[in-house]
């Protein structure tokens, strides 16, 4: 089940106001690179998570491990990232999903992805 939450710069912190703005200044040079995807994929569970690197890609489209990221250093752009992951996403089952900007469209998509703990229970008389 996706569900698509509208574009609203009004919910932002003034910190991910910023990074996303940082973020956006530099898709003319990331452009120029041949960069067309920027992404970081960040996953955990058990109040424990992780960000990875941001990674740089060429190709036609943004999916986490199926396209070899290019070699562009894109570490300076990492603390921004980070101010993107959604809070809390770690917390209990945990959740994992990608910040993503597509460079030509200079859009940045934040998916997150919540794990659920579920049971069915099933009662009789014997």
């Amino acid at each position: 089940m996706e569900n698509q939450q509208p574009s609203n710069d009004e919910r932002l912190e003034p910190e991910q106001a910023a990074a996303k703005a940082a973020i956006l200044a530099e898709c003319d040079k990331l452009a120029a690179a041949g960069v067309t995807f920027v992404g970081a994929h960040f996953d955990g569970s058990g109040d424990e998570g992780a960000t990875e690197d941001v990674k740089c890609y060429d190709s036609e489209a943004y999916a986490h491990d199926e396209y070899e990221p290019v070699e562009h250093d894109a570490s300076p752009l990492q603390e921004h990232f980070d101010a993107l992951v959604p809070y809390g996403y770690q917390n209990g089952c945990g959740g994992f999903g990608d910040v993503v900007v597509d460079v030509k469209a200079r859009t940045i998509t934040v998916e997150r992805n919540d794990r659920i703990e579920d049971y069915t229970t099933t009662t009789y008389e014997i």
